[in-house]
């Protein structure tokens, strides 16, 4: 029985081999755009699950009244919370960003020396708290020591070749200083799918003198090297699963310590689950995570969409198909099939149809793998989907979808009655308007996907061609040189400066750190006038340090008051006792004008003079609102921006290397483009934009196979009547206008239902922007017109072929 089942299914097949091809077709895009997003769900999934303490692991971070939240802390809060907690088993503390200096080694015969931004210090508990093998030493005292350090397999081979990495010997030169340290460990390669990844890490009692790592002072949490470490706790087994219960129980004993040790201290800290150190558990949590849970949530939807669609499709073009086959199963049932059989025999059909689908999707993902995988910038495979949970939900998914629209395609075909099909008379049920449901269905979630895409789009381009305010085009930023300043070493600035201002293809050049597109050097609060209103001392300011030729090289325009003089830059902000101001910054502290804000002193640690409001710019791009910003001069070794001429820009950095090394030797010349990294922010965007113009594309093909199916249903329904009209004289316009406009319908209820939901999600969307476009009327009728035309285009070929048919053929069987 099985195999005759079979065969009735292939012949079917054969015998409609357009349908079959695209009901196939149809089922592969959407299974492939499913199999694709859910590796990469699956990847994002996966991030730190192979720490066997993953369970017990906790980081601790800090909120501040206005809400923000971040994970650099003191040093003694770690060992403090240890010695009055005792559900805390550990702690390890890691300072993730400031141990990133140039590499060096002291014994090698020829000067190396790498710039190396994957570095940090930790407490010798790193190995033990986070499953990181080793491959040489031991975990337990890898870095007890100071002064040692343990390097990944990768880094070790670049550093000393095949030799034995373990006793050899480097130099960091960072913000810390010049110090050497000696390797006493080799670790795997930290995995792909981890947020703590580093390519070396140094032992944090190396910096116990300078960074003040002892003793319990709370309170020293605005010190300079007071909050620069991430601290990890690793509590004891909780003998309840409710773990937010005990984080809430844990966060209520810290800060009811913090304010016993520190009462003027109105922060609060948080005891965030390391489960969600890359995707937070909601989109309402406030934890600071690596991964986009919403880009999670997006991509998975757009996913679920274009699936649904393509079953949507298999529905309709089924239906429409089983006209086709009425007086088949008229007969089987009027020689004795029963209900069971036939829904057997149409559940099998549609089991192989999917079957089909998901062979001919698994081919398209192995094709279209490297281009995705560029797409997310991630290499993933369909081991990706290797945990047994993926596998199972994503399998169960797909069988499930299969089943229940296999299952009513089946119920409809068996529902036929034997006695209207053998008269002729069945006009295919209650089924009709189903179709049209799903049409109305598809066509609302292609519209509002395409709505979607146009205002993201709109977005971009606003926050692309804004005027910034700043000028960087032809300004190459170069890494300034990890050296400590003296006497030699200013020499050796002033002459490469004096160099730069000989060449004819350099027009302006500064030094600085406070690059366009990046942070601000740091921020600071307790700034005010001579005359501070309530609440004054609790504003924040960003602080930029920048010398005399800042403004002139980024081109920045002046609102009032003058720029630094070269000798208040070489003073330093300290001796000069001068800033300048923003006019935000203006507006913070209560002036009224930027004019009236020249002249005036600020008190912070010491009087400074405001000698000039600088106009609001840009800096951290279009999406965040500008900051008050104050600058303070200093003529400091930091990067070098240098403005170029176009032409020959190659051979241009190719002198700049020259001179860079020349008067910083062993240091790496490493530098990028002020435009390029100022645009890097807007990756988020474009990478939405991508996904949805794909998204949308598919699911406005999948429904036009769907409409497609749908026509070819309608026109085979009213053949005859096509024929009776064309005799009695009706034009093929006419014709192709009485079959369009049932669609057309469809459509135009699609578009009204898809219009508001798409404005009430991407104006939601814009209020993350500071800076956005408006939503205009033209965005929906843009969407509206393409879907008609799309659909009037796909409804058009079967109703033109239907109107040319010779009605004498059309009557024959009357």
């Amino acid at each position: 029985m099985l195999l005759n089942y079979l065969k009735i299914a292939l012949r079917t097949l054969r015998k409609n081999r357009v349908f079959s091809l695209i009901n196939i077709v149809g089922l592969a895009l959407g299974i492939t755009a499913f199999i694709l997003i859910l590796e990469y769900v699956a990847y994002e999934r996966s991030f730190n699950q192979f720490h066997k303490n993953l369970p017990t692991l906790y980081r601790l971070l800090n909120q501040n009244q206005s809400g923000d939240v971040w994970s650099d802390l003191s040093p003694p809060i770690g060992p403090l919370i240890k010695e009055k907690c005792p559900e805390v088993r550990a702690f390890c503390r890691i300072a993730e960003h400031s141990a990133n200096g140039i590499v060096s080694f002291p014994n090698a015969h020829t000067a190396r020396s790498f710039r190396e931004s994957k570095l940090a210090y930790a407490d010798a508990s790193f190995f033990t708290l986070f499953s990181f093998p080793l491959l040489n030493g031991t975990a337990p005292t890898a870095l007890t020591q100071p002064n040692t350090v343990a390097l990944s397999q990768s880094q070790a081979h670049k550093y000393f070749g095949n030799r034995n990495s373990i006793g050899q010997l480097l130099t960091l030169n960072n913000q810390f200083g010049k110090t050497q340290y000696t390797v006493t460990a080799v670790y795997a390669d930290m995995p792909r799918n981890s947020d703590v990844s580093f390519d070396a890490v140094f032992s944090l009692q190396t910096l116990a003198n300078s960074a003040n790592l002892g003793g319990n002072d709370w309170a020293r949490l605005d010190s300079f090297y007071g909050t620069y470490l991430t601290t990890f706790l690793q509590l004891t087994e909780s003998k309840t699963s409710d773990e937010l219960a005990s984080c809430r129980t844990l966060e209520e004993k810290i800060n009811a310590l913090a304010r016993q040790l520190a009462p003027g201290n109105n922060d609060r800290f948080i005891v965030q689950p390391a489960t969600t150190l890359h995707l937070a558990s909601s989109l309402s949590d406030v934890y600071k995570t690596s991964g986009s849970l919403g880009f999670v949530y997006l991509l998975s939807g757009i996913a679920g969409l274009v699936l649904l669609i393509a079953w949507f499709n298999y529905v309709n073009l089924s239906t429409a198909g089983a006209l086709k086959r009425a007086k088949e199963v008229g007969v089987r049932k009027v020689i004795g099939a029963g209900t069971g059989q036939l829904i057997g025999q149409f559940l099998g059909e549609s089991l192989l149809l999917n079957g089909l689908g998901f062979g001919l999707a698994l081919l398209i993902v192995a094709l279209l793998q490297p281009a995705f995988n560029e797409f997310i910038q991630k290499d993933l495979s369909l081991s990706a989907l290797g945990t047994g949970t993926f596998w199972l939900a994503g399998a169960g998914l797909l069988i499930a979808g299969a089943v229940m629209s296999g299952g009513y395609v089946a119920f409809a075909m068996t529902s036929f009655q034997p006695l209207q099909i053998m008269k002729g008379t069945y006009q295919g049920g209650k089924s009709g308007l189903l179709r049209k449901a799903l049409v109305v269905a598809q066509f609302s979630t292609s519209i509002a996907l395409v709505i979607a895409t146009l205002v993201l789009y709109r977005q971009l381009q606003y926050m692309q061609t804004k005027n910034l305010g700043v000028s960087l085009t032809q300004r190459v930023v170069i890494r300034g040189p990890q050296l400590a300043q003296t006497g030699s070493f200013k020499t050796a600035t002033t002459a490469l400066e004096d160099q730069l201002g000989q060449l004819p293809y350099v027009k302006r050049f500064c030094h600085t750190s406070v690059v366009p597109g990046n942070f601000y050097n740091f921020t600071a609060n307790g700034i005010t006038t001579q005359h501070p209103r309530p609440g004054d001392d609790k504003k924040s300011y960003s602080m930029g340090i920048v010398d005399d030729r800042f403004l002139p090289t980024y081109e920045i325009r002046l609102a009032a008051g003058r720029n630094f003089t070269a000798q208040e830059a070489e003073l330093g902000y300290e001796k000069s006792s001068r800033v300048m101001i923003n006019e935000t910054a203006a507006r913070q502290l209560g002036f009224a004008s930027p004019s009236q804000a020249v002249g005036k002193r600020v008190n912070w640690g010491q009087p400074f003079e405001i000698v000039g409001v600088v106009a609001d710019y840009h800096h951290q791009g279009v999406k965040y609102a500008i900051e008050p910003a104050i600058f303070l001069p200093r003529r400091s070794v930091s990067d070098l921006t240098v403005q170029l001429t176009t032409d020959q820009v190659q051979d241009k950095l190719a002198t700049l290397e020259q001179l860079y090394k020349a008067a910083y030797p062993g240091n790496p010349f490493e530098f990028f483009f002020a435009d390029e990294n100022y645009n890097r922010q807007y990756q988020a965007e474009q990478q939405y934009g991508q996904v949805f113009t794909i998204g949308s594309s598919l699911a406005i093909f999948i429904a036009c196979l769907g409409l497609f199916g749908l026509a070819t249903f309608t026109t085979q329904q009213r053949t005859k009547e096509i024929g009776v009209r064309k005799v009695l004289g009706a034009s093929v316009t006419s014709i192709v206008a009485l079959l369009s406009k049932d669609f057309l319908k469809l459509v135009l209820i699609a578009i009204l239902l898809a219009s508001p939901l798409a404005w009430y999600a991407m104006d939601r969307w814009l209020q993350d922007f500071a800076y956005r476009v408006d939503i205009s009327w033209w965005v929906f009728a843009l969407a509206g017109s393409l879907a008609v035309g799309i659909a009037l285009l796909t409804v058009s070929f079967q109703s033109i072929r239907a109107a040319l048919v010779n009605p004498v053929k059309s009557l024959r069987s009357e």
